[in-house]
């Protein structure tokens, strides 16, 4: 059991990560979310579960211990392997999979590529007091360092923006592009408008916390700064919840 890796970010993919560790260059499958986190060439600690099959040796890696937890726990429900497992922390939280399933919540559990009724089912009458409770787990943080990322970092990973980590999270999810594309264009105008909020709380409505207007909020870098900062893992769960609707 692999349960760690501990080591320099060797490159980034859309779907998984190169992490260099003493010098052997280890790939980890990792969810949109994750990925977010990981910047080339940074030091970074990810947390760990190595799957075993006759014809492969598949490693994952996640944000916390609480994922990876979950990540594994959810395997153990019938029906369940590690791709539909890492679909449904890429749409929900572990708190948000503890809650759906001591809620008997199928309609959320519904919301993830892969899942029908009977399997949102299945999974509550399985999974039922296994999961914990909503907050059992520990906090999530950014990957890098261990530490929380500032308010109004980008979530970008290498030269991707957030577009491209989502669009190509739902197609490893099964989604085809042209779906895709529709659930960006849908979910964009009320995560950039969100996100333009949130960078004009941190900074002062007028760009410089002045009032003479200099770099008001029609200033430089406006629409930019507002699309650098949309969180890849809020994107991409509420892209599922569009899908999950169609």
């Amino acid at each position: 059991m692999i349960a760690h890796l501990d080591g320099v970010v060797a490159a980034v993919a859309p779907e998984g990560a190169v992490i260099d560790v003493g010098g052997v260059g280890l790939l980890v499958q990792c969810s949109p979310g994750t990925l977010a986190a990981l910047r080339p060439g940074e030091r970074t600690k990810v947390s760990t579960s190595l799957v075993v099959r006759e014809d492969a040796l598949t490693l994952y890696g996640f944000g916390n211990d609480d994922e990876r937890n979950t990540f594994e726990l959810l395997q153990t429900a019938s029906g369940i392997g590690p791709r539909l497992a890492l679909a449904m922390l890429a749409t929900l939280s572990p708190d948000g999979l503890r809650r759906a399933v001591a809620a008997a919540d199928v309609t959320a559990l519904m919301a993830v590529p892969g899942i029908g009724r009977k399997g949102a089912q299945r999974i509550v009458l399985e999974l039922a007091g296994r999961l914990g409770s909503p907050g059992d787990g520990v906090a999530a943080f950014a990957i890098s360092g261990g530490a929380s990322p500032a308010a109004g970092t980008s979530p970008r990973v290498g030269t991707l923006t957030w577009r491209d980590q989502v669009r190509t999270g739902l197609v490893n999810l099964g989604w085809q592009a042209r779906d895709a594309e529709q659930a960006i264009a849908t979910i964009e105008p009320d995560l950039l408008t969100a996100a333009s909020a949130d960078t004009d709380a941190a900074g002062g409505t007028d760009g410089t916390g002045g009032t003479d207007g200099t770099g008001g909020t029609g200033g430089a870098g406006g629409s930019g700064d507002a699309d650098s900062s949309v969180d890849v893992a809020v994107a991409l769960r509420a892209a599922l919840r569009v899908l999950g609707r169609t």
